[in-house]
């Protein structure tokens, strides 16, 4: 019992730590928010690589770090442009060139560095350290423009943080539902917890605070509570997939970021999947 008690302190505290730090880097300014990715991004790629390596692969850990970091970068620089322009203009298309010049350049370069290691698994090592980038830096780089669609080609944190708040109800609402009421197991063989009375009261709940976000925001209702239907089917399959990862080199939490939290793709797992399908979504809306 007093164990129990102490992992619920625990987590507790650790979880209201994570929550200040998170939101506050957001609503503070967009370079806090670039530090507060940038610490994502290096953490989860870190976790993700040393899960490759558990399974038996050996991927290049710095440069495949160097590559996301340059990524991330050239995209946070587009996205400071948009926010103050509202329009692509020659800065903002000398930026796309320099992105351009990223996937012709940087990311052939793994292969070159695989040349020189040695290692007897070239191929999948290769397909490791680019699948790394493409899991944990994508999904980052194109959550930066989320905010920027959602406000019209500006940035305004209360829109970015409408959207994490549908992810986090969609994470919350199915883990106390679940654990309640659920009796019908969605995948069993991934993930022995995970219901569909979990995911139905995610998904419910998600879409009343993609509403009520938009309704507070001044938005389109209609978009955001199809966003909202986007976000939390796309979280859920985030979810099994870092699921997947884990159970494949048998373990039960990707790092020890967060104490009785996990690490961080523990915590990011559903939004690095679900931003990429969102951004998409918002890209057809408005245009």
């Amino acid at each position: 019992m007093k164990g129990g008690m102490k992992d619920l302190t625990v987590r507790t505290l650790s979880g209201a730590v994570f929550l200040v730090v998170f939101v506050g880097a957001i609503l503070l300014s967009q370079w806090s928010f670039c530090v507060l990715l940038l610490a994502i991004l290096i953490g989860s790629q870190i976790e993700y690589y040393r899960m490759s390596t558990r399974a038996g692969f050996s991927p290049q850990v710095f440069t495949g770090i160097v590559c996301g970091v340059a990524l991330f970068a050239i995209n946070f620089l587009i996205f400071m442009q948009f926010g103050r322009t509202r329009e692509i203009d020659e800065s903002v298309s000398k930026a796309i060139y320099v992105l351009m010049l990223y996937v012709v350049l940087i990311l052939p370069t793994v292969f070159v560095c695989e040349l020189l290691r040695g290692k007897t698994n070239p191929i999948v090592d290769v397909a490791t350290t680019i699948g790394g980038v493409v899991y944990v830096v994508l999904p980052l780089s194109l959550l930066c423009y989320i905010p920027l669609l959602l406000n019209g080609g500006t940035w305004n944190p209360w829109a970015l943080l409408g959207y994490v708040l549908i992810i986090w109800a969609n994470d919350v609402f199915a883990y106390l539902i679940g654990s309640t009421f659920g009796k019908h197991l969605i995948c069993e063989r991934i993930s022995p917890k995970k219901t569909w009375e979990g995911f139905a009261g995610g998904f419910t709940f998600s879409i009343l605070t993609g509403l009520g976000a938009g309704w507070l925001l001044g938005g389109n209702l209609w978009v955001w509570g199809g966003m909202a239907v986007v976000a939390s089917v796309t979280g859920v399959m985030g979810d099994f997939t870092e699921s997947m990862f884990k159970r494949s080199v048998a373990i039960k939490d990707s790092g020890a970021m967060m104490p009785g939290h996990g690490g961080w793709l523990d915590r990011f797992d559903s939004m690095l999947m679900s931003a990429p399908y969102v951004f998409v979504y918002l890209l057809i809306v408005y245009n």
